[in-house]
């Protein structure tokens, strides 16, 4: 068989995404790309690897093998792009990080940091949900990430580096938003706007109720953190957030922090990377730099 890098590349954003659409989205490729990829590989491989049920892409047998070998093959491929950046030192360097969403409020800035101490070292930084994020970093498509709470799992490593407060935000038309102390008990009768199944910020809230016996009142769904924060600016609801994500509309009286007793929920901003990662010498610096000098870099 006479495979290619960029074959493999595509069946396997494919049979990540089962889709042919999000997988051409992934790559920055057309469609029709990645498709006529995967009809050259199945030419190759001498069968069908994927199939399709209306919209729905599935792998075929084959197509599992293909995939599982892949992923050892690419995965190889970017433990040897680590070796010789390695031999190169940070001269030419590049590195991959992923983010949940609220982290994208103070990440740019230590990126913008690292940017000026080592301007030859190629970044780039996906920002998407908790179990996204995870995911990247359980399939090695990423050096690290930059998360909430990660869940306990034995094939990750988590190092926690900075506080990360939950603080419960309201309109200042709410009509808690004057009060100077406001019982647990009370947030009963008010409705959340939430994020979508999957967010960090959705996991810690609905842990928070359950841990205190509250019920949690769902309001409107909203599919980003922005558009939470228009809501609760609007009064459609309250929000609960991270204090970072929020601290320019809360200087500006866009928004209050309510005085709630029992918040915020103190958790850790945590760099996560897959258990036995080989970073490249430009990834190790950047996490250095998380774990040594974030709290002083942004409160400086």
């Amino acid at each position: 068989m006479h495979l290619t890098l960029r074959q493999l590349q595509c069946f396997s954003a494919v049979a990540r995404n089962l889709s042919y659409t999000k997988a051409a989205e992934e790559l920055h490729l057309t469609q029709p790309a990645v498709s006529m990829q995967i009809r050259q590989l199945e030419q190759q491989a001498g069968l069908p690897l994927t199939e399709q049920f209306g919209k729905r892409v599935h792998l075929t047998e084959a197509g599992e093998e293909v995939f599982n070998y892949a992923r050892s093959i690419l995965q190889q491929v970017d433990e040897l792009d680590v070796v010789l950046d390695r031999i190169k030192g940070l001269s030419g360097g590049r590195m991959k990080i992923a983010a949940i969403a609220s982290a994208n409020y103070f990440v740019p800035r230590l990126i913008g940091t690292f940017h000026e101490r080592f301007p030859d070292v190629s970044v780039s930084m996906d920002v998407t949900n908790q179990t996204e994020v995870l995911r990247r970093v359980l399939d090695n498509e990423v050096d690290m990430a930059i998360m909430g709470q990660p869940p306990k799992d034995s094939q990750v490593e988590a190092i926690a580096f900075m506080d990360n407060p939950l603080i419960i935000v309201a309109s200042p038309e709410h009509r808690l938003s004057k009060r100077k102390r406001i019982q647990l008990q009370e947030l009963e009768k008010e409705e959340f706007l939430i994020r979508e199944p999957g967010s960090g910020t959705r996991g810690a809230m609905e842990r928070f109720f359950r841990q205190n016996k509250l019920k949690l009142n769902m309001g409107m769904g909203m599919g980003s953190l922005s558009s939470i924060k228009q809501g609760v600016q609007a009064n459609l609801g309250l929000g609960l957030l991270q204090r970072d994500a929020v601290q320019v509309e809360l200087q500006a009286g866009k928004l209050v922090e309510l005085k709630v007793k029992g918040l915020p929920i103190w958790r850790k901003w945590y760099v996560v990377l897959h258990k036995g990662k080989r970073l490249s010498v430009a990834a190790e610096e950047f996490r250095t730099l998380l774990i040594n000098e974030a709290v002083g870099l942004l409160q400086g």
